[in-house]
């Protein structure tokens, strides 16, 4: 996941545009970067584990018949930047390829790299050692590779540039007789481009021969892996071992006697049941095909749906293209803690639907370290209310939304949000009572939001380590999610009922990846909710699960018993997630979750099933 960008020609400001479009690229992605042109006669790559601001001062690149970069959000390969080059033939990519494995057995060849990007010029050397040509090696590529491919491979011994994409994430215009690319449509806009058009069919461009093997140069400094493994399974798992409480549960759903503000009536019934408002009963799909015929523009893209690579998003998706006919732009946040899976499967579904997908990538290092903070002050003084703060981070999606919207000149924000999942406890244990009769999601007023943050802030007196360089970070994202107006926001699911087994089949039939360390499909893109969780079974007895679970109860899509059957494996502590989300934070295993475990549960008032 990476901008890409460059510029082919000899007229004026060739280098200038490529710098500017390399401005914006630095938004998709700023881990690591890259650039690549022609001098005295040959081709120099230059690749850096920092971004590409502080790579070009280093490099201050000459004017040349050919300029191009990336800016990357590291995914693959920590250690390997781009461009990638094998056999003399040089890559830029932006997407994921999930299928590298394969490839590699296919072609009878190995990786030299951890990066997928590598497979595309091994599968490049592949055609023209056998004799093909080189306008055959987009066909070849796309036929092989699974997931997001757009592409900018350098020939030079051919004298050729290839640009090809797979789900129109590439864009090419004309400015002053040089032809410019970038990932997206807007930097060529913003440099004047004219004739802009998204690259749908391989386009070749000339650029200098060269038969000199390509110069490279890398520039490294020492810092945390931003892609750590998922662990295999370990002994240390017996850490998470949490021992089973029998709890007074309400008798119709399961919440249990810790849920903040449950009472039970003289039948068990909890006044969450009894204050219920259903909340899977859609209004005609009918009223939302009318109100889209007013976003709609004949042969242009006219949504924004906002997209994690989870199982909601990815059915929305799903829908938005194959059920409402929308020519709909994926937007992804990527705030450090979007797992890998859920990459992959952002990959495999725009890719599959021949999809945009616009990223916007925080810097990850900061928000880690943010995130790092804010933990080990939880740790000093636990509270169940503050377990939220571990993901204020992610609330900047709403600020970055309205500046996808102007870029795009599109309005429409079509969400695919579970109207299940009400979690009402992580502000219940601030002491806040739940609001039975809000229905609509991320609209809390200024008055809740002062409520909130009052009792936040009064929580976070008891370890001052909140108060740390997360704080505006924090508050600023939350203002942009609960208090900023929204317009054009659209839902899904209030036009479409939520099914399970629907979603969960349709998604089968895109290889759409599960997690190995759960069987739900719920959260497995989201590198928080196992710690998260974890924090609330061990300490209170349940999780978001059992909330989810009560709400299909009562909208009669579970039975108690099938409901209680799935929480009891979907509560289970996911290691390998708790373990990855801990390496990502650069925090000790074993001594986090020690100093967790010590923390007293929450007291029982009776037990039953």
């Amino acid at each position: 996941m990476c901008g890409i960008f460059g510029g082919v020609g000899s007229g004026p400001g060739l280098l200038r545009d490529v710098m500017q479009l390399s401005n914006h690229a630095r938004q998709r992605g700023a881990d690591s970067s890259g650039l690549i042109f022609s001098d005295l006669g040959r081709f120099e790559a230059y690749r850096a584990d920092f971004d590409i601001q502080q790579l070009r001062k280093r490099v201050s690149p000459l004017p040349s018949r050919v300029v191009a970069g990336h800016s990357r959000l590291v995914t693959h390969g920590h250690q390997d930047n781009q461009p990638v080059i094998r056999d003399d033939i040089a890559v830029i990519h932006n997407g994921i390829v999930v299928n590298t494995e394969s490839i590699w057995a296919t072609l009878g060849s190995v990786p030299r790299l951890a990066i997928d990007t590598e497979v595309l010029p091994a599968i490049a050397a592949e055609v023209l050692g056998g004799g093909g040509q080189v306008a055959e090696i987009p066909g070849k590529v796309l036929d092989l590779c699974e997931g997001i491919c757009n592409c900018a491979m350098f020939v030079p011994k051919s004298g050729k540039l290839l640009l090809f994409s797979n789900n129109g994430s590439l864009y090419v215009g004309e400015k002053n007789g040089n032809t410019f690319f970038s990932s997206e449509m807007f930097p060529l806009s913003d440099i004047d481009c004219s004739a802009i058009e998204r690259v749908v069919d391989p386009i070749v461009l000339d650029i200098p021969v060269v038969e000199e093997p390509i110069s490279i140069t890398d520039f490294r400094r020492t810092r945390i892996n931003l892609v750590p493994p998922l662990p295999a399974r370990s002994a240390e798992e017996t850490l998470l071992a949490i021992p089973k409480r029998e709890m007074l549960r309400c008798s119709r759903c399961i919440l249990p006697e810790t849920m903040p503000f449950v009472s039970f009536d003289e039948s068990g019934i909890c006044n969450y049941c009894r204050a219920y408002i259903p909340r899977n009963a859609p209004r005609p799909l009918a009223e939302l095909q009318k109100i889209l015929d007013g976003y709609k523009r004949p042969g242009e893209r006219d949504t924004i749906l906002p997209f994690s690579g989870g199982r909601d998003s990815s059915f929305g998706l799903h829908v938005a293209v194959e059920v409402l006919g929308l020519k709909p732009i994926t937007y992804t946040y990527d705030w450090g803690m979007v797992t890998d899976l859920g990459r992959r499967n952002i990959s495999r579904m725009c890719a599959a639907l021949g999809v945009e997908n616009i990223i916007v990538a925080a810097d990850i290092e900061k928000k880690r370290r943010n995130i790092r903070h804010n933990l080990q002050a939880w740790l000093k003084s636990p509270h169940l209310g503050m377990v939220s703060i571990l993901t204020a981070g992610d609330k900047h999606f709403f600020r970055h939304v309205e500046t996808i919207k102007k870029q795009t000149g599109i309005s429409l924000n079509l969400w695919s949000i579970n109207p299940l999942e009400v979690t009402h406890f992580k502000s219940g244990f601030l002491g806040i009572p739940p609001d039975f009769e809000e229905q609509s999601v991320y609209s809390s007023g200024i008055s809740k939001q002062l409520r909130y943050h009052s009792r936040r802030f009064g929580a976070m007196l008891q370890s001052p380590g909140y108060f740390n360089t997360s704080l505006w970070d924090t508050l600023s994202g939350e203002y942009y999610r609960s208090a900023q107006k929204k317009t054009d926001y659209h839902h899904l699911f209030d036009y479409m009922r939520w099914d399970e087994t629907e979603i969960d089949s349709t998604l089968s039939k895109y290889s759409w990846e599960l997690a190995e360390d759960t069987r739900t499909t719920w959260r497995i893109g989201d590198g928080t909710a196992a710690l998260y969780n974890y924090l609330y079974f061990r300490v209170a007895g349940f999780t978001e699960h059992d909330t989810f679970r009560s709400n299909q109860i009562r909208e009669g899509d579970i039975t108690r018993e099938e409901a209680l059957e799935k929480v009891d494996d979907e509560n289970q502590p996911r290691y390998q997630n708790i373990r990855w989300y801990l390496d990502a934070l650069d925090l000790d295993f074993r001594e986090t979750i020690t100093t967790i475990n010590r923390i007293r549960p929450l007291g029982l008032r009776g037990a039953s099933s």
